[in-house]
């Protein structure tokens, strides 16, 4: 592999916490994910405040807290100012579950670490791509090629193919085979041998019980 690729978890990885991985694709630095717990613990996010301004595209996997709750404290505290990319159905349901989330703790609380503001600021420039759609990155990214595939857990959930000199780099998280009413299976397994997978094994022992 000619690529140079290198991933750090900072968080996720040891445990069925929020999802945060940093990706550097010949010295281009991905976050991919950016989530947080319900309890907004400051502390959770210190691996992230470390590499926050040193980020240069941000994936969004799932439009839950899990995988995107920490965004507008990220851009407001920590110096995250990378543009964002996900599906459109990430875009908008990510952004009622942050006014939904932040609505809920402000009334039973007082809650500061982020406002409604905030959240608008996170979520503006958020570029939103199509299902199998190429996206061809710029300037210091120039010659990387991301593109968001179905992943079959939520609505708008996805897996990111990163592509750069031919060879891909997929990352898929909280992925489902099985079709569904309202959503069709992962198309991960359409992928041919990556060179570098990032995935979880989270409901792995589960066996989904068959239901006609």
């Amino acid at each position: 592999m000619g690529t140079s690729v290198q991933v750090t978890p900072l968080s996720g990885a040891y445990g069925e916490g929020p999802l945060c991985y940093l990706l550097a694709v010949d010295g281009f630095r991905f976050l991919l994910d950016c989530g947080w717990t319900d309890h907004c613990h400051p502390a959770l996010l210190q691996p992230l405040a470390r590499v926050a301004p040193t980020i240069d595209a941000v994936l969004l996997s799932h439009p839950d807290i899990m995988h995107l709750g920490a965004l507008p404290y990220a851009m407001k505290h920590l110096g995250l100012s990378a543009p964002v990319y996900a599906t459109e159905p990430v875009f908008r349901l990510g952004l009622l579950t942050m006014y939904d989330y932040f609505l809920s703790r402000w009334q039973a609380a007082d809650f500061d670490l982020f406002t409604l503001d905030d959240i608008d600021a996170a979520f503006q420039n958020v570029v939103r791509l199509k299902y199998s759609q190429n996206h061809l990155l710029n300037g210091k990214g120039e010659g990387i090629v991301i593109a968001p595939h179905v992943s079959g857990h939520l609505l708008g959930g996805t897996v990111w193919k990163i592509t750069k000199d031919g060879e891909d780099i997929v990352y898929a998280v909280d992925f489902n085979h099985r079709k569904e009413r309202h959503l069709n299976g992962t198309a991960l397994g359409s992928f041919v041998r990556p060179a570098v997978l990032i995935t979880d094994a989270y409901n792995a022992l589960n066996n989904q019980v068959y239901k006609r």
